[in-house]
């Protein structure tokens, strides 16, 4: 238990050097401090072989389950547990190449094309534009937090995707070759049905087979930063976060667990929306819980949360459902510091 503590603060330690450093440096950025920047509630509810242990949270299915049993050599019996983790972050910004989570620095020069912004059509309203980037961010790893759980998320900070070097991001034509079935929804029988999903998904439930929808925000397809009813900056980042996983799922780079599965993720190509809330981090951090589930309208929390001149850019940390199979002994090994 020592060496695990020492871990600890030696880890924030360094977090709180590196955060003050990147504030000293950078422009219209900011690196996360997860003291003051990540709302620690949103790891809950916890589910710890079937039993609920944060009554007052009901995001989590009623599990009957008591053990789990996973296949392997040696195969492993353990509890099952179900948790919410930070495993990303999200920036949704109107200049290229500016990784506004890492600080607001710059890799790239910006470009006419690539540059993003809101534009006013007059009576036809506003339309705008973003990049969008996002950073595999295992933060409880980083902190040493769940040693020995085999289901959070592990390795270092890691840019996975730059929509400035995706082709189809900001060109809906494109998109429509890699995503086709854009077209099934792009009519107003499939768009009235995403109405029952803007009310549950503003209740913390989105629906999962409505997949095609985004809530409250606005439509899910085409998956480009191009966001034709730019009603607020809130509104459009949120749309445009979830148009980015549920981009990554349809060519196969997130995977999650199946209800009743705690010992391996599954590939799904359309994204399964309850296995995400998120929690804006910048300009101004929401850390009050419960974080926000995909298409919640974001009249209900988005107020006085973004401004002109600093506070136009976004950055989103991402909330994943974990389900582990966890064996007690090793877990507990793995705390106090000591080998399995």
């Amino acid at each position: 238990m020592l060496s695990f503590s020492l871990k600890f603060f030696f880890n924030l330690f360094l977090t709180g050097v590196f955060s003050w450093t990147s504030c000293l440096l950078a422009g219209e950025g900011h690196f996360i401090n997860p003291i003051t920047d990540v709302c620690w509630g949103c790891l809950f509810p916890i589910q710890v072989a079937g039993v609920n242990v944060t009554p007052d949270h009901k995001d989590f299915a009623s599990y009957k389950d008591k053990f789990c049993a996973c296949a392997g050599a040696p195969p492993k019996v353990g509890v099952p547990l179900a948790f919410w983790e930070p495993t990303a972050l999200i920036d949704v910004t109107r200049t290229p190449y500016k990784l506004t989570a890492l600080g607001g620095i710059s890799i790239g020069t910006a470009d006419v094309r690539k540059r993003g912004g809101v534009a006013h059509l007059g009576d036809a309203g506003r339309t705008s534009f973003y990049n969008v980037h996002y950073y595999k961010f295992p933060i409880l790893a980083w902190l040493d937090l769940l040693p020995g759980f085999s289901c959070a998320e592990q390795g270092s900070i890691d840019i996975c995707y730059l929509s400035e070097f995706d082709p189809f991001w900001d060109d809906d034509e494109w998109s429509a070759v890699l995503n086709p079935e854009a077209f099934l929804f792009a009519n107003p029988l499939a768009q009235t049905a995403c109405i029952a999903d803007c009310t549950t998904s503003s209740l913390n439930k989105p629906n999962d087979t409505l997949f095609w929808c985004a809530g409250c925000e606005g439509s899910l397809y085409p998956f480009i930063g191009h966001v034709p009813h730019h009603v607020g900056g809130i509104q459009a980042s949120s749309l445009l976060v979830h148009r980015l996983l549920a981009k990554l799922h349809s060519i196969g780079m997130m995977w999650g667990f199946e209800n009743h599965n705690f010992c391996e993720k599954t590939l799904f190509p359309r994204i399964k929306k309850s296995l995400y809330k998120t929690q804006l981090t910048h300009p101004i951090a929401n850390t009050s819980a419960p974080c926000h589930a995909l298409g919640k309208s974001d009249a209900l929390w988005g107020s006085g949360k973004s401004y002109p001149y600093g506070g136009e850019d976004f950055v989103y940390l991402l909330w994943v459902k974990k389900q582990c199979c966890l064996d007690a002994i090793e877990a507990a090994a793995a705390a106090s510091g000591v080998g399995p």
